[in-house]
């Protein structure tokens, strides 16, 4: 087998068999299987893909256990000698899979590779190419220095903002949307960090693979689409916390030991201010109605 695709499905009947549609129309030479975790589905997830798609695997958890250990879970099943994490909500290219594989193929010292990541209206993704965040990336990405300053390498640190998304060059980081790892990197470093639930565990992946002397690589000769959320909508008080936690974790297993006490405490303090600033901006967006649109975008339409 030479690669297994891993999603992860969580209520999101629809954008899965949406993706699992584009990934069943790959052209490609390579072998591949694909193995479905799903996280306690209340929406008849399971039995649509079992029904739709028979070929898949389906791990079928009783709680959600969160994106992290869902995945380790289909590592563990996993035959391939390629490992891609694909998130739900994407969809792949007919080349996408035979562009990735044969990359990874080519380049024996690769641990990691992504592709370009696109958005429904057709703009880049820009977590699918992005630095560590370090204290300082972080403090100019969050403050708007990077947007201030687009082309100038110091201000962007962590997004890459002036790096051509249409050049391919390594990078630290990927975005678990779309995540091809070697297996051998796997052995080596071990699995995804279940600390994280379902933010940060990606950035971590990179760190850990990066620091056993992997190469990781943005290669946009080929793309997905990440449809992500439409409209602007109140999410729920665990999304915000864990999205900031994540920041939090991170700093503290990899860079609290590498600062002094004074800048390891400016980060905490910024992460939580900015986790006070996203429940108050939280709090004041519309709430969504039964169908997923919030009423400021229902009034827009309407408009």
């Amino acid at each position: 087998m030479d690669v297994s695709i891993l999603i992860v499905n969580y209520n999101t009947q629809r954008l899965t068999l949406d993706c699992l549609q584009s990934v069943f129309a790959s052209r490609t030479q390579y072998r591949f299987e694909v193995i479905v975790i799903d996280n306690h589905s209340v929406d008849g997830s399971i039995e649509a893909i079992r029904e739709q798609y028979p070929q898949v695997t389906v791990i079928a958890n009783r709680e959600n256990t969160g994106f992290a250990k869902a995945n380790n879970q289909g590592i563990e099943a996993a035959q391939g000698r390629y490992i891609l994490l694909l998130n739900s909500d994407t969809l792949v290219q007919p080349d996408t899979l035979e562009t990735m594989i044969g990359l990874m193929d080519r380049r024996p010292e690769l641990g990691a590779a992504g592709c370009k990541v696109i958005l429904p209206d057709g703009s880049l993704d820009k977590a699918c190419k992005r630095g560590f965040p370090t204290p300082s990336a972080s403090f100019y990405y969050a403050f708007g220095f990077s947007k201030r300053f687009p082309h100038d390498p110091k201000y962007n640190q962590y997004q890459l903002g002036h790096l051509d998304p249409d050049d391919e060059y390594p990078v630290d980081v990927l975005v678990g949307a779309f995540m091809l790892v070697r297996r051998e990197a796997i052995d080596q470093v071990g699995g995804l960090d279940e600390i994280f639930f379902m933010y940060g565990e990606d950035i971590d992946w990179c760190y850990r693979i990066k620091e056993a002397g992997w190469g990781i690589y943005y290669y946009p000769r080929t793309y997905i689409v990440h449809v992500k959320g439409g409209s602007a909508r109140r999410r729920p008080l665990k999304i915000i916390y864990e999205f900031h936690r994540a920041m939090w974790v991170f700093h503290r297993k990899h860079y609290f030991k590498k600062y002094s006490m004074i800048t390891n405490t400016a980060v905490y303090l910024g992460i939580t201010l900015k986790f006070l600033m996203a429940l108050v901006q939280n709090k004041l967006t519309p709430p969504s109605r039964p169908d997923g649109r919030s009423e400021e975008s229902r009034t827009e339409v309407k408009a």
